[in-house]
C-alpha cells in the first residue's frame, strides 16, 4: 500500500519533535560544556590559589629567615662587644698586676745588701754566658761603685768555676729609669747579655702569663694549648 503525503497537521507535528530532539540535543550539550568548564574553572583556580599560596609561604620564609639572620648578626655583634669589653678589662687587670710589679721592683734596690746579692749573681751569670776575657758592665749611674764591688766577687767566683780570668770595665751608661740590674758586653760589644730588673720582670711576665690567667680569670675553653 502507497504510503500517503503528509498532510499540515503532520509535517507541523513531525517538526515540532524535530525541534524538540534537537532543543534536548542542544541542553545537554550545554550542560557537558557548563559542567568541563566549571571542573576546568575549578582545576586553575585551584592552581592559581596554590601559586599564590606559594608564593606568599616563599616571601613569608624568606622575610622570617632575614629577620632570623638579623637577629643573630645583632647577637653576635652583642657577643663580641661583650668579649672584647671582658678583653679589655682584664688586660687592665694585667696591665695593673704588672705596674704593681714593677713598682716593686724599683723598690727592690733600695735594698742594698739584696740588690748587692743580685748584682753578683746577674754579673756571675753573664760571665759563665759571654766566657769572654774582657767584659763591660753597664749600670746605672747611682750603681756604678756597688757594680764594682759586685763585679770584683762575681770575677773572683768565675775564676774558681771555669779555670778562666776576665777583666771588666764598669760604664754608667744604663737608662736611670731601669729599675737596676746589669747588662753585659763583649769585649767587642758584639754580644750583650741584658740582665736588668726591668728585662727580668719582662721575661718572667711572658713565661708567666699564661698561668697568670688562670689564676686570674680560670681556665679558658678556647685555650687549648699554653706557651
Amino acid at each position: 500500500m502507497a504510503s500517503r503525503p503528509l498532510n499540515d497537521d503532520e509535517v507541523l507535528s513531525e517538526m515540532n519533535k524535530m525541534v524538540a530532539f534537537i532543543k534536548q540535543e542542544a541542553m545537554e550539550k550545554a550542560r557537558e560544556i557548563k559542567v568541563k568548564a566549571d571542573e576546568e574553572f575549578a582545576i586553575e583556580k585551584a592552581k592559581l590559589v596554590k601559586q599564590e599560596q606559594q608564593a606568599i609561604d616563599a616571601q613569608y620564609e624568606k622575610k622570617r629567615k632575614g629577620v632570623e639572620t638579623a637577629q643573630k648578626i645583632a647577637q653576635s655583634n652583642l657577643t663580641n662587644k661583650s668579649r672584647l669589653r671582658i678583653l679589655h678589662k682584664r688586660e687592665e687587670q694585667l696591665q695593673e698586676l704588672f705596674a704593681a710589679a714593677r713598682e716593686e721592683i724599683s723598690k727592690f734596690a733600695q735594698d742594698e745588701g739584696r740588690y748587692s746579692q743580685f748584682l753578683e749573681g746577674a754579673i756571675l751569670q753573664g760571665y759563665l754566658q759571654l766566657m769572654e776575657p774582657k767584659v763591660t758592665l753597664i749600670a746605672r749611674p747611682a750603681d756604678v761603685e756597688l757594680v764594682r764591688e759586685a763585679a770584683a766577687a762575681a770575677t773572683e767566683t768565675y775564676g774558681q768555676l771555669s779555670g778562666q780570668r776576665v777583666s771588666f770595665d764598669v760604664s754608667g751608661t744604663l737608662e736611670e729609669s731601669s729599675a737596676g740590674g746589669i747588662k753585659l758586653a763583649s769585649g767587642n760589644k758584639r754580644i750583650t747579655i741584658d740582665n736588668t730588673l726591668d728585662e727580668r720582670l719582662r721575661l718572667l711576665e711572658d713565661k708567666m702569663l699564661p698561668e697568670i690567667r688562670v689564676d686570674l680569670f680560670g681556665p679558658n675553653s678556647n685555650r687549648k694549648f699554653y706557651t
